[in-house]
């Protein structure tokens, strides 16, 4: 088992709250992550796909009781969001008597009726975690090119070869598209999110074109951004902000999106191996969208990402503006082994001011690829932003 990042944070969030709420895509680990936290307490798990279990807490309030002095994991909990309403009542009885923290574990992919479910239902009695697919810093310096080609879902990294990865990315995205985005309520054609997934797959780092996207799919602007906010909720797809900081320039202002799994991007593009991404144009877009989910991840509770461009072409791939900093940390993202800076990063930074000039390339030597910039590896400023 790779150790997840998340199991003391979660752990703690379980001493400090009657209720948390892992939320991930489906097969990124949260099952396992939290049956590994389940094994320091007494606990009970359902798995609210299974009919017996479902049948089991049909009447939640007789049901649940008889387990008060448990941790109580409800898996795939958006099958019945109306636990919710319930959950509050027996938390609330739990505090009068005694019981507080550490009641309930709830797991499910992240959809806008599960978040709206429990944050009516639940406010302040609840706390949301995130679990992505494994990231750098989680892989291993080892598996770094095996997580760029595969991706970070661990059946996929994990695969015995790279077409088992690959068949295990085409049935997991095949699965979303037919059955659970249809679960979670929305009715959209399967051909016509792939497409648009497909697309963002593309232009992986590009910038948002709500109006290019409509007239590829034969929708209107409103169409696209609700399936992509979908995207977007389900944890698929990131949308970056641009820099908002109060600066003298013509700032771009549509966001940049990334298809959050670099593996699933190459799945949708049918990249097979090693070979195939490195002579594909998305190579440099699919490392510029592994480096960011993890250095995003890597960054302490708090910490804001943006990019920065402007309409002259100064530009920066990633500032992070760490908690309680008032600069951000300016990073530029390369995926060779001899990088090379573009007058738009340091025109940026000159706008900007940086707390720190960085470059993230493809080898392993630290050095000053500039006056006031250093180039280092990705595991380097993994450790650096994890040790913050």
């Amino acid at each position: 088992m790779i150790p997840r990042r998340l199991f003391r944070t979660l752990s703690t969030a379980l001493s400090e709250s009657p209720a948390v709420a892992l939320l991930g895509p489906r097969q990124v680990g949260k099952t396992t992550l939290a049956l590994e936290v389940a094994k320091a307490r007494p606990s009970v798990y359902l798995d609210l796909e299974s009919e017996a279990d479902r049948a089991k807490i049909s009447e939640p309030e007789s049901y649940l009781p008889q387990h008060e002095d448990k941790l109580v994991i409800l898996d795939e909990i958006q099958r019945t969001p109306q636990l919710f309403r319930s959950l509050r009542g027996l938390i609330d009885t739990g505090r009068r008597r005694g019981r507080g923290n550490g009641r309930f574990l709830v797991l499910g992919s992240a959809s806008i009726d599960l978040l709206k479910q429990s944050s009516e239902s639940l406010a302040g009695r609840i706390r949301y975690l995130e679990l992505a697919p494994l990231d750098a810093g989680e892989a291993g310096g080892k598996r770094l090119d095996a997580l760029w080609l595969r991706g970070g879902f661990p059946e996929s990294l994990l695969a015995a070869s790279d077409g088992e990865s690959l068949r295990w990315r085409t049935d997991f995205i095949r699965t979303y598209l037919e059955r659970d985005i249809p679960q979670l309520g929305p009715r959209i054609p399967a051909e016509t999110l792939r497409r648009l997934w497909t697309m963002l797959a593309h232009q992986q780092g590009g910038l948002l074109n709500a109006s290019a996207l409509a007239r590829a799919l034969a929708v209107d602007g409103k169409t696209v951004a609700s399936y992509l906010d979908l995207l977007v909720d389900l944890l698929l797809v990131r949308r970056l902000a641009p820099w908002h900081g109060n600066v003298r320039k013509r700032l771009v202002k549509s966001p940049r999106v990334y298809v959050r799994d670099n593996g699933l991007v190459h799945a949708l593009l049918r990249i097979a191996d090693r070979e195939a991404l490195l002579a594909h144009p998305v190579a440099g877009g699919s490392w510029e969208g592994l480096a960011i989910e993890s250095l995003i991840a890597a960054a302490p509770a708090g910490a804001e990402a943006h990019f920065y461009r402007t309409a002259a072409g100064a530009e920066i791939d990633l500032l992070l503006t760490l908690p309680g900093r008032r600069k951000p940390w300016a990073i530029e993202i390369k995926r060779g082994l001899a990088p090379q800076l573009e007058r738009g990063f340091h025109l940026a930074c000159k706008t900007i001011s940086p707390e720190r000039r960085l470059v993230v390339y493809g080898g392993a030597e630290r050095f000053q690829i500039a006056v006031g910039v250093e180039a280092l590896s990705l595991a380097d400023l993994f450790a650096e932003l994890s040790d913050t």
